[in-house]
């Protein structure tokens, strides 16, 4: 496996000025790019950047940045694959030749990411070619193009960053892929870091969700208040049914029950027999109800494991012709489980909860929700409701994805 550097020495290495190595995800380019802060260029590191890439140097920048330099797109329905949101290129107006050495790039790259600089300061086209970040950063699109402006904006940095793809050394005419791009990095003392751990740093160290309201809902099961929250970048709403004193008389949080329940329509609402999730969540709330003190999260976004309704409807008709959960969704090109528990990690901690038990049969999940200042003193198994319709499903679940499911094995023997 390959051994990546800090995302905090790479903030610091993007403070001084140098290049770091990033790579994304092996499922969508699997390339490297190397990195710098635009307003850090110079004629060197445009030089060696050009020397070991492919020379298609782009500078991405916050949008607003981009309306402001009256940068608008290279054309005007985006036609590529991964939505990379190229402008009409440019080059700096005056203090440049041809506009083409690397002195004359990093003059341009300079220019773009001076806070002062208008739309009359360049020439279109030209040879240095902007890119519009995605307003949020890599959580919203975990690109190159946004890995670069988050990296300046979380060095301190005006929000322009230099990229360009590294080429392979070893293999003519194709690009880098990760090993090769550790051995580059380590030969020219560059931090190596990936997209993915720059998200998760993110989501670990800033605050992204927003409390919005807060009204009290009776259930069957009792009074709960129900707590709004807004994700900052992608407005998806998430609900926390709250029950008790959760700081506790001593304010620390400590060991309150949760559950954090990923929305399901089908199941939630409609009552579907495909899964367990409808009676998972009723149980969840009469396991708080008798508690006295607990949270039940429902977390919206988070359908058929982070798929999405349709998707998850497109895998029902791939599990009715004879694949499983995990494969019907590996053959629509998604992840078996896309669920992230970061924004729930944030808003458990919003309420108050410093360690909790965990009420779920998913080890995962556990893991999902370590590391963001909560812990987890006991993970407690949730009923098993298991029927003729579901237990495909439960079994895979076990089997594949590693679920405790407690009672699945006298099930299948009274089925039997």
């Amino acid at each position: 496996m390959t051994r990546f550097d800090t995302i905090e020495r790479a903030i610091a290495d993007i403070a001084a000025g140098k290049a770091v190595v990033v790579v994304d995800d092996e499922d969508r380019e699997n390339e490297g790019d190397l990195i710098f802060a635009a307003e850090k260029a110079t004629p060197e590191l445009v030089a060696f950047m050009v020397r070991y890439t492919s020379g298609y140097l782009c500078v991405p920048l916050a949008g607003e940045d981009c309306d402001r330099l009256g940068l608008p797109p290279m054309y005007s329905t985006n036609q590529d694959k991964h939505g990379t949101a190229y402008t009409v290129t440019v080059d700096a107006r005056e203090g440049i030749g041809t506009g083409i050495s690397a002195s004359d790039r990093a003059t341009t790259m300079r220019l773009l990411a001076d806070p002062n600089s208008t739309a009359q300061d360049f020439t279109r086209p030209g040879h240095v070619v902007p890119l519009r970040a995605k307003e949020g950063g890599v959580l919203r699109r975990p690109g190159h193009t946004e890995a670069a402006v988050d990296l300046a904006r979380m060095a301190d940095l005006r929000p322009a960053g230099v990229i360009c793809e590294i080429v392979s050394q070893k293999d003519e005419g194709h690009m880098a892929q990760t090993e090769e791009l550790r051995v580059f990095a380590d030969e020219h003392k560059l931090a190596l870091i990936s997209i993915a751990d720059l998200i998760a740093w993110r989501r670990k160290h800033e605050k992204h969700v927003v409390r919005i309201a807060e009204a009290r809902i009776p259930t069957r099961h009792g009074d709960f208040t129900a707590v709004g929250y807004q994700s900052v970048y992608d407005e998806v709403e998430h609900v926390a049914l709250v029950l008790g004193d959760i700081p506790g008389p001593d304010g620390a949080g400590a060991d309150v029950l949760v559950r954090v329940h990923s929305e399901c329509l089908t199941g939630d609402v409609f009552g579907s027999l495909r899964c367990d999730c409808g009676p998972q969540l009723d149980a969840a709330l009469e396991m708080v109800a008798m508690e006295g003190r607990g949270v039940v999260l429902y977390m919206r976004g988070h359908e058929g494991r982070g798929i999405g309704l349709m998707h998850k409807l497109q895998a029902y008709q791939l599990q009715d012709a004879g694949s499983d959960t995990v494969d019907a969704n590996l053959q629509l090109g998604l992840p078996a489980d896309a669920r992230d528990y970061g924004i729930g990690a944030q808003i458990l901690v919003d309420l108050g909860i410093s360690s909790m038990r965990l009420l779920t049969n998913n080890p995962a999940k556990r893991v999902g929700l370590d590391g963001y200042g909560l812990q987890i003193t006991e993970r407690v198994a949730m009923p098993l409701r298991a029927n003729s319709e579901n237990i495909t499903y439960l079994r895979t679940k076990r089997d594949r994805m590693g679920h405790d499911l407690i009672g699945l094995d006298d099930y299948e023997a009274g089925d039997a």
